[in-house]
């Protein structure tokens, strides 16, 4: 539903305004297997919508310089309305200071400070718990597109009396969606390798959100009526899994996101639309 709408909407503004389709530029160094699938959900997104897709494809011996003067170009160039530097990035180039490259209007993740946009993969969460929790949401788009601001009262009286459990604190996977919650002033126990005796917490939780990558949620640990959100992946024998085993928590929760076709497309959308939205803002359409 959203990809339609915002097919419609690219069209609209092509034809009146008679403008390039909105770009979206990836940055990705000596990406693996796994990297390229996501990266080829992303360039059918764009491309279904009516946009652009470039992938600037770089060796694992890159400079921390020579990423930075190829950012710096692409990000000056009036075409490319939006760019991404595809995590995760070897060692020697892993620091937010990267994002600095990039300018706020053009930085669609949400990850430099005070962005414009909501980070895709928290708006993807609290779409699965709008649903969840009011289905009619799917049947109209407007209901459907999470407006932090519009939805905050809404989400928070969801959550007022249920126990949420986020597991897992990495900074493309758990620390987007716990910011997210802690803006919105929704109340969350947030669970890492460090934390004694996890399955206390799991035990009582009414919501879990895993970001983990491994099974690390079992059916004798949750409770009847659970919703379990994974965000995790991890491939196994050319499958994708998330972070539970699905046919021992089927019959047990009120309701959970499969994988693959979970979160991951949600959350693709929510990129897209962000892309979107910078396109607007930098044509001087929003």
């Amino acid at each position: 539903m959203v990809l339609d709408h915002l097919k419609q909407e690219v069209s609209i503004y092509k034809k009146e305004k008679q403008i390039p389709a909105p770009q979206l530029v990836v940055f990705s160094v000596n990406p693996d297997e796994n990297t390229l699938s996501f990266l080829r959900s992303k360039q059918k997104a764009v491309e279904y919508i009516g946009g652009s897709f470039k992938l600037l494809r770089f060796g694992k011996n890159l400079r921390f310089e020579e990423l930075a003067n190829k950012l710096n170009e692409i990000v000056q160039n009036p075409h490319s309305n939006a760019v991404i530097i595809q995590q995760p990035l070897p060692a020697s180039l892993t620091t937010m200071t990267i994002f600095n490259f990039v300018t706020q209007e053009k930085e669609i993740e949400g990850y430099k400070a005070k962005p414009f946009f909501e980070n895709p993969l928290a708006l993807a969460v609290l779409t699965i718990l709008k649903v969840i929790f009011q289905p009619d949401a799917l049947q109209n788009f407007d209901k459907l597109k999470i407006n932090v601001e519009k939805d905050a009262t809404f989400l928070k009286s969801i959550m007022r009396k249920k126990k949420l459990v986020l597991i897992g604190r990495g900074k493309t996977g758990g620390k987007p969606v716990a910011d997210l919650f802690a803006k919105l002033h929704v109340p969350f126990v947030n669970i890492n390798s460090k934390t004694i005796a996890p399955e206390q917490f799991f035990k009582e939780a009414d919501i879990i959100i895993s970001a983990v990558g491994k099974p690390v949620i079992k059916s004798e640990d949750v409770k009847p009526g659970v919703v379990l959100i994974s965000i995790g992946l991890r491939s196994e024998e050319g499958h994708w899994s998330g972070d539970y085993i699905e046919n021992e928590i089927k019959d047990k929760a009120l309701a959970y996101t499969p994988t693959p076709g979970g979160v991951g497309p949600i959350t693709v959308a929510f990129l897209v639309s962000n892309l979107v939205e910078a396109w607007k803002i930098q044509n001087d359409l929003a």
